[in-house]
């Protein structure tokens, strides 16, 4: 007998239909797709908006918390931080206690884009067209599964 942990050999197979990866990306694919117009109206690209969101949830962040919260390394986020201020969305400011630590906070036209994009995730909740509850329970597999892969070697 297999524990979760162990997936029973003779039920693995090669076959695309029975690979979960495939489910993700393809699902990942789609509601990135979902979300291109909506935030094509922004002036977002996704990466972008996920940077906003963490920014209008605190409004000024250090780089190190913004790269934890998004599960993004330093050199991945810099561009887009970078973008973002090109674009006079955020300002980056060394932190006066610890110059070592760059902290990325909200301009008033970062700010005043919180209201435009309030619309984008009724939009793709009505996409999904799952229940609230299937929403929930989602949510909580894809956080473990994650947890999961992340802690294995």
């Amino acid at each position: 007998m297999s524990t979760p942990s162990e997936p029973d050999s003779r039920t693995v197979t090669l076959l695309l239909d029975d690979q979960l990866c495939f489910e993700l990306y393809a699902a990942s694919r789609a509601v990135t797709a979902r979300y291109r117009p909506l935030l094509d109206a922004l002036e977002l690209t996704y990466p972008q908006y996920l940077v906003m969101l963490v920014l209008w949830e605190h409004e000024a962040v250090s780089v190190k918390e913004l790269g934890a919260a998004l599960q993004l390394d330093y050199g991945t986020l810099t561009p887009l931080v970078k973008r973002l201020e090109a674009n006079g969305l955020v300002r980056r400011e060394r932190r006066p206690d610890d110059e070592r630590s760059v902290e990325v906070t909200l301009t008033p036209q970062g700010s005043a884009l919180r209201e435009r994009a309030a619309a984008v995730p009724p939009a793709i909740g009505a996409a999904m067209d799952l229940s609230t509850e299937d929403t929930a329970r989602l949510r909580e597999l894809l956080r473990r599964l994650t947890a999961n892969v992340s802690a294995r070697p």
